[in-house]
């Protein structure tokens, strides 16, 4: 597949199926919420205004941004009460490990082009996030409009800790921590879309419809 702004192997598709693969046999919620956030990556990047290879890289980076909670122990993932301080830690590798499964790939360019999305997806603009606590415009496009819509997934599914929370009190936390965790001209973009997303014919030709038919 190719555009005029960059090229995506032809092998991509079949790579992501396999990784995706192994992701879902050892953690089939990850494994939704990633096929989830690679679909609302893309179609924040499509709103913010990226091209169309901008925004297959912004949909590759957010099906792979959560791959290394593979190297992650189970207990931890799934665990029903608060984290320790160590397991906290132990949590907090999950960008660098998801970087280094995807960077084989590297040799080309496009799945060169998604790693530094993957490995920043929980930077935040006033700095105070990781791994390499990169600040503001510092921090990649990309990683910032995952982080948006991971945490707008994270918290309106039900986890082993917590139930869901509505959608206008996840709506709620992103303006408050508009401008010190998130971009905020992000957030605005998308408090505007999201709601109108689910009315929006699923292209047949995306990645994440592929990933989905992974029986």
């Amino acid at each position: 597949m190719s555009s005029s702004w960059g090229n995506i192997p032809t092998w991509a598709y079949d790579a992501a199926q396999a990784l995706m693969q192994s992701l879902k046999v050892v953690d089939p919620l990850t494994y939704a919420h990633c096929c989830r956030v690679g679909e609302m990556s893309r179609k924040l990047a499509r709103d913010a205004g990226l091209n169309e290879y901008q925004q297959k890289l912004a949909e590759f980076a957010g099906l792979f941004h959560d791959i290394g909670k593979i190297g992650v122990p189970q207990e931890i993932i799934a665990k029903p009460g608060k984290l320790t301080d160590q397991e906290y830690e132990m949590m907090k590798c999950h960008p660098v490990l998801s970087e280094e499964i995807i960077k084989p790939l590297a040799t080309h360019e496009f799945f060169a082009e998604i790693l530094p999305g993957i490995r920043g997806h929980h930077e935040r603009v006033d700095g105070r996030g990781y791994p390499d606590k990169k600040n503001g415009d510092e921090i990649p496009l990309i990683a910032r409009i995952i982080l948006v819509v991971d945490t707008c997934d994270a918290m309106s599914e039900t986890r082993a800790y917590r139930k869901g929370l509505p959608m206008e009190v996840v709506y709620e936390e992103l303006k408050r921590c508009s401008g010190t965790q998130f971009d905020p001209q992000l957030v605005q973009i998308f408090l505007k879309a999201h709601e109108h997303w689910k009315d929006q014919k699923q292209d047949q030709d995306t990645l994440n419809y592929l990933i989905k038919k992974i029986a």
